[in-house]
């Protein structure tokens, strides 16, 4: 079946409704979800039920966008007091670690390269460039699956894996095109050409993504709209404005939209909840139709041919490059310990940006990219299953899990950031209501009143006469910093 207008709508629509559905089937059994979204696009391409899309470029525009709306998302789930404690250690795994992870990936390729019992001939420079496609972790599924799971790490570990995937993307991208232009051109690999273009990359990606950030503070601050609907959307298209005005300046646009994410998400900002719903929903809806449409440009009998050789690639990343690199980047943190240093490394997950980034050899002609193309999502493929279904276990294991930790309240509240109060929850119990089981009789603390009750599936509106059953839940809304405690 062709993909035509008539009928991309039809189609699309019932992708996503499997999608979704086999997603929730997947969840009970620890399969990412990310994973069965790829899986879905496979099903219904050409081996499966015949859809045809074989356009590299359709699939590289379809990751931009997506990408960009991931990054920003998770930089404004990136709290700055959590991050800055790890700031150092995530920025090194973002830079040297993927350079690393690309030397040692790109050296064992080539070492493999020609043996009778793999069916690759790679030169140098192209083994180096299939590794640099693999060489950052992938943000959709990292971001996604801590934040599916509702891991919470000891050590600090959680931002510093969402610190390292949310910035290690413009490394593997710059390694990646500065490979390509060496091989098409024919010249010689230079430390000054890569460094420079870093150099580039990383400004000009951090001014404008921090630039742009500051304004769309103060212009959803400032601006009056006659529908709040309206905000979320006026800060996608400067995510958009952003990614496209930093690429135009040869920075990383990647880069700028996570910084503006950033930024935005450290502010005082209004409309916020809207924001945040509107982003979340979007992030879904991107992270589904990105991995469906490479699941759709992936001809999986193709994949049986590499399948031998990266298989190989695949376990030595995971079992050597990727510790190797993380552990000489961890090397001067002596206060990390071992346990944290194997847990990270085994957090390197791919995903959907090494296939975004595998599309550039294959548009830009580089001599058998269709099948670094295929090493690349077999290798994917084994990183969501082997590593992605086990991440929770690992923690477990090693004894780096904690509690979860709940997010918002059971009475679906929240305040705007303009309101300098917090929400909190009290359970009532027997001792609590010793005194009396009226409001009135507990002597709620001055600057502090109950919003709300909770009795069961009921909510009640508040009195000071109201009778108060023991398990009975206090919505409370507080001046102060600590949970108030009844006397």
């Amino acid at each position: 079946m062709m993909i035509t207008a008539e009928n991309i709508l039809l189609i699309g629509s019932i992708l996503i409704f499997c999608s979704i559905l086999i997603s929730k089937t997947g969840y009970r059994f620890g399969i990412p979800t990310l994973l069965l979204f790829l899986l879905v696009g496979m099903l219904f391409g050409s081996d499966g039920l015949g859809i045809q899309f074989n356009s590299a470029s359709d699939a590289q525009f379809v990751g931009m966008v997506a990408l960009s709306i991931i990054l920003f998302t998770g930089g404004m789930d990136t709290k700055l007091q959590e991050v800055r404690p790890v700031m150092v250690q995530g920025i090194l795994l973002s830079t040297v670690g993927v350079l690393l992870t690309t030397l040692l990936t790109g050296t064992f390729i080539f070492y493999i390269s020609g043996w009778n019992s793999t069916n690759i001939e790679l030169t140098f420079m192209v083994s180096l460039l299939l590794a640099a496609t693999m060489s950052s972790t992938d943000s959709a599924s990292v971001f996604n699956l801590l934040r599916s799971q509702r891991m919470n790490l000891k050590e600090n570990l959680r931002p510093m894996l969402e610190l390292e995937s949310g910035s290690n993307d413009p490394m593997a991208y710059m390694l990646t095109i500065v490979l390509i232009e060496v091989i098409s051109s024919g010249s010689e690999l230079s430390a000054w050409h890569i460094g420079q273009g870093l150099f580039t990359q990383f400004v000009f990606g951090g001014i404008i993504g921090y630039a742009f950030g500051r304004f769309a503070i103060w212009m959803i601050n400032k601006i009056n709209l006659s529908n709040s609907s309206l905000y979320p959307i006026l800060l996608l298209s400067l995510i958009f404005i952003t990614f496209t005005l930093t690429d135009f300046v040869k920075g990383n646009g990647y880069l700028a939209v996570y910084i503006l994410g950033v930024v935005v998400g450290n502010a005082k900002l209004a409309f916020r909840k809207d924001i945040n719903t509107f982003m979340d929903g979007l992030t879904w809806l991107f992270q589904i139709i990105m991995f469906l449409t490479l699941g759709l440009l992936v001809n999986p009998h193709e994949l049986l041919d590499v399948a031998g050789v990266a298989l190989l690639i695949g376990l030595f990343m995971i079992v050597i490059a990727r510790p190797v690199s993380i552990f000489a980047c961890l090397l001067p943190f002596r206060h990390i310990s071992h346990k944290a240093r194997l847990f990270v490394s085994w957090v390197g997950l791919r995903g959907a940006v090494p296939i975004i980034f595998a599309t550039y050899p294959v548009i830009a002609q580089i001599p058998g990219s269709n099948q670094l193309f295929n090493i690349v999502f077999f290798i994917t493929l084994l990183s969501l299953v082997l590593q992605g279904m086990t991440i929770a276990k690992v923690a477990k294991w090693l004894k780096l899990d904690l509690p979860q930790e709940k997010e918002g309240n059971d009475f679906g509240i929240e305040l705007p950031d303009e309101i300098d109060s917090q929400l909190h929850e009290i359970i009532l119990t027997p001792e609590l209501l010793k005194s009396g089981n009226r409001l009135a009789d507990m002597h709620i603390p001055q600057g502090t009143l109950v919003m709300l009750i909770k009795r069961g599936n009921e909510f009640l509106i508040p009195n000071g006469q109201a009778e108060l059953h023991a398990g009975d839940k206090l919505l409370i809304i507080s001046e102060n910093k600590s949970v108030p405690q009844a006397q």
